[in-house]
């Protein structure tokens, strides 16, 4: 697909490997860029020393750190305390890879829906199996609301049940359609203005205004990439809440 805007989604075996006949557990550029993403998150953590005058990098961080904290305290409490790590690592980590795309030559992991549908489910169980430790089997009781009528009984735990079971899909699905939807429009545009540019003449004079528009584009991209993080982490830390505290 040369000179397609979906080029930027095509997944590209670096290194193939095919263990056992039709089993394929190659290293793609979904895999590369994964693995960047959290190379450079244990880079950007551990490379200031908590300085009493902080230094830009470690301004950043002291940020994040603060914006996931409240997050976490806000919606599980003080027992969320034991997530926070994990939640502050998912944060950083969701932000690098949707605005790897924004890079040119880069690839982003999080515009693919088994990538992002990966993390959602491990998530979505995670939080049961969490729920069912500290509640044993008094967890299912969360699909059956209190005073409810014994007749309406089973049609709402079915209800119940299939509205919590599509958490695992909603959370994934909306992170991979935004991310998509936002780099897709970027790379027309961005396509759009280099064609123009490249036309000579008065086209070319013309393509300031779309290149103004793609500098727009862009800014509202990293602000996208920033806050579809926020929203995934922040619907975790809810269903992670809902176990804890069996709502």
């Amino acid at each position: 697909m040369t000179n397609s805007p979906f080029e930027q989604f095509e997944i590209i075996r670096i290194i193939p490997i095919h263990p056992f006949g039709n089993l394929d557990i190659s290293i793609t550029n979904t895999t590369l860029f994964m693995v960047i993403a959290a190379s450079f998150f244990l880079f950007i953590v551990n490379m200031e020393k908590g300085l009493l005058i902080p230094t830009r990098w470690q301004s950043v961080v002291e940020l994040v750190y603060g914006l996931t904290h409240g997050m976490v305290k806000e919606n599980i409490g003080a027992a969320g305390a034991r997530f926070f790590p994990f939640i502050f690592t998912l944060f950083v980590f969701i932000a690098l890879m949707n605005m790897f795309g924004l890079v040119p030559y880069t690839f982003t992991p999080t515009s693919h829906i088994f990538v992002t549908l990966g993390l959602s489910f491990s998530i979505f169980f995670g939080c049961n199996i969490i729920g069912l430790s500290i509640y044993k089997l008094n967890f299912f009781s969360m699909f059956l609301p209190a005073g409810c009528p014994l007749w309406l009984a089973p049609f709402l735990v079915l209800v119940e049940f299939v509205s919590h079971s599509a958490k695992a899909i909603s959370l994934g699905v909306r992170l991979a359609a935004n991310i998509t939807a936002g780099h897709l429009l970027f790379a027309i545009l961005a396509g759009f203005t280099w064609n123009m540019f490249i036309a000579g003449g008065f086209i070319s004079i013309a393509s300031i205004a779309p290149f103004l528009v793609v500098l727009f584009i862009s800014g509202l991209e990293i602000a996208v990439s920033l806050i579809q993080a926020y929203v995934f982490c922040l619907l975790t830390c809810i269903y992670l809440s809902d176990s804890v505290h069996l709502h």
